[in-house]
């Protein structure tokens, strides 16, 4: 028997099959999917929990005519596969590959570009309208997890919703949400049941028959919503206007299909809950969903195995100074905006429970409530991912710098991050964190000068910044001591001639590999703001070149820092300013992407020497 998954290249292959063959597609599917992440590595838990919501979505649904809105977009590489892109899920993640996310300019299928969390129903809700205002039957579809229903702007977008009549479905692919009841043969009855045309219908013309006697009415309604409140938990959900069914087993289909399908003919703001397991058929990640959830390449048959000891990341270098600190001060707080793992905070919270806080999705609330306790008298170190810290702009200025309060931001992933392409790379934050009042900003350039310069800005009382990359530094021993720095000093590490380079942060190691070459100097600045400008002035009365070095966007940046730093003491110098380009940059290997930004040892030589003081 060959293969369905041969056969099904798009969604209208998908309609031709009988509804009895989709459990087995799925099956397909699933063994597909740990075979191919399993090669070229990429978020596998969450996939493997929605391969049946996504047939049964491109099954009921006519798509793209309909709108498939996914938050995050992390659980898309069923709905890749369905939509053509099979084959190339060979290249996932990679340079000149399909993205990991869903991206409008790679299918017509994918209705939005996501990578953060919380938008789908803003955005859906948008579609909904744009075809309510033209006329069109497209239906538009958010599906949204149950940890991107933290985020507050999701329920900005529903509150908004419910007070609009378009005809917006909100699927809740819930996962580990409290809210959620035991799931069974009763509630994907009552589902179908109040989902079909029949109940639609009743309900409506009941409404009709008593409107003539309010009172009646009234007690219809408490009564409706008293029988659905006892099998259901969509109370808040309806309040927000929202029809709610649910909650239904994601991996039924034939309850999916049946569900869906009376609901694409429903009017108005609709809610289905439905609830799947995160690594479904697939042993190892049902065990450790959590492990498996972004994961690198690893063998099928024996799962991730344990990775021999290497040199710490940045992350574990964060994760053990806070610890450290914490233990040297008690009102020491830690905040993450759902990213323990991933922010190196897992030590942490076993070791001061009482002092770690995990907000959910919410970057904004994250930074506030940090500005919360810091207003009386504790010390909040916020750690956030770069890219996830552009959501909380207005918080950061208007309730941490404003009033000068002392909340340490730890931001991991400054710079590239590779694999997961432009929506996480952390390209702008030296550019949008300088220009803030009473921000001081450090880009350390080694694992011991992140220790430090961590450790510099917990004691400085007012609000910094500690920006640091993915993965690991040039390989330096850590002291164990919290040692801090000189507040806005930068420091000569190598002398030379007519050139010399101003590193920040990770730019050090190939700024020092290229002055080798160029006999040139390098001087490893540490902080964006204050800028170290006694240094800056002696390197330009000195050298015949300034060239400063960046992994941040050169517009804004810290070569512009420099720049007016020159400017503003009259100095007229050469400069030249290195760092990312003005794109979007897609994923692909880290290393490579910044060779190809020029941004390597021998990048910074060709550059350098094109433009040379000789």
């Amino acid at each position: 028997m060959s293969p369905l998954l041969d056969s099904v290249n798009t969604p209208h292959d998908l309609r031709r099959l009988e509804r009895k063959q989709l459990p087995r597609l799925a099956d397909e599917i699933r063994s597909f999917l740990v075979e191919s992440v399993s090669k070229t590595g990429g978020h596998l838990s969450s996939n493997l929990g929605t391969v049946e919501l996504t047939i049964a979505l491109h099954y009921v649904f006519n798509t793209p005519h309909d709108k498939l809105v996914w938050d995050v977009g992390h659980q898309t590489y069923t709905h890749k596969i369905l939509t053509g892109r099979r084959a190339a899920m060979s290249g996932l993640r990679m340079a000149g590959g399909i993205s990991g996310f869903p991206k409008r300019c790679e299918s017509e299928y994918d209705a939005f570009g996501t990578g953060h969390s919380s938008t789908s129903i803003s955005a859906a809700l948008g579609m909904a309208v744009a075809a309510k205002l033209s006329g069109s039957d497209s239906r538009a579809v958010a599906i949204i997890g149950d940890g991107a229903m933290t985020g507050g702007m999701a329920f900005e977008a529903l509150n908004n919703a419910g007070a609009m009549d378009a005809n917006l479905l909100v699927i809740l692919n819930d996962n580990d949400m409290s809210i959620s009841q035991p799931v069974g043969a009763l509630n994907n009855y009552l589902a179908k049941l109040m989902s079909g045309r029949f109940y639609a219908a009743v309900r409506s013309g009941g409404e009709k028959i008593l409107k003539g006697m309010p009172p009646v009415l009234e007690f219809a309604k408490r009564a409706e919503e008293h029988v659905k409140g006892m099998v259901t938990p969509g109370t808040l959900f309806e309040e927000f206007g929202f029809n709610y069914l649910g909650p239904i087993d994601g991996h039924d289909l034939d309850t999916l299909v049946t569900t869906l399908s009376n609901i694409r003919h429903l009017q108005g703001p609709q809610f289905l809950h439905i609830v799947t397991q995160k690594g479904r058929g697939y042993a190892h990640a049902e065990q450790d969903c959590t492990l498996y959830h972004g994961v690198g390449k690893f063998d099928p048959v024996n799962g991730i195995q344990p990775k021999r000891a290497h040199r710490p990341s940045y992350t574990q270098i964060f994760g053990d100074w806070l610890c450290d600190m914490a233990a040297a001060d008690d009102k020491l707080v830690g905040i993450t905006p759902a990213m323990c793992e991933g922010s190196g905070m897992v030590e942490f919270a076993a070791k001061f429970p009482a002092r770690y806080f995990d907000v959910g999705i919410a970057e904004q609330h994250a930074l506030t409530f940090a500005a919360g306790l810091a207003c009386d008298g504790y010390k909040p170190v916020v750690a956030i991912y770069s890219t996830f810290l552009q959501r909380a702009y207005d918080q950061l200025i208007h309730d941490i710098a404003i009033q000068n309060l002392p909340v340490l931001l730890a931001i991991d992933r400054g710079g590239l991050v590779g694999a997961d392409g432009a929506t996480h790379a952390g390209s702008f934050d030296l550019s949008f964190l300088r220009c803030i009042p009473n921000l001081t900003v450090m880009t350390p350039a080694d694992e011991n000068e992140c220790r430090q310069l961590l450790s510099t800005a917990y004691r400085m009382g007012t609000p910094t910044a500690v920006r640091y990359p993915r993965g690991t530094g040039p390989g330096l021993a850590i002291a164990p001591a919290l040692q801090a720095l000189p507040v806005g000093k930068g420091e000569i590490r190598r002398s030379g001639s007519k050139v010399a380079i101003l590193a920040f942060g990770s730019m050090l190691t190939p700024a020092l590999h290229a002055a080798e070459v160029l006999d040139a100097s390098v001087a490893n600045m540490r902080f964006v703001k204050p800028l170290d400008e006694e240094l800056v002035l002696q390197l330009a009365r000195d050298h015949g070149l300034l060239v400063t070095v960046e992994e941040n966007v050169v517009q804004g940046g810290a070569g512009s820092a420099v720049a007016e730093c020159l400017a503003r003491h009259g100095v007229s110098v050469k400069l030249l300013h290195l760092g990312l380009p003005d794109v979007f940059l897609e994923q692909g290997d880290p290393a490579r992407m910044l060779a190809d930004c020029g941004l390597d040892a021998a990048g910074l030589i060709a550059s350098i020497s094109h433009t040379r003081v000789i």
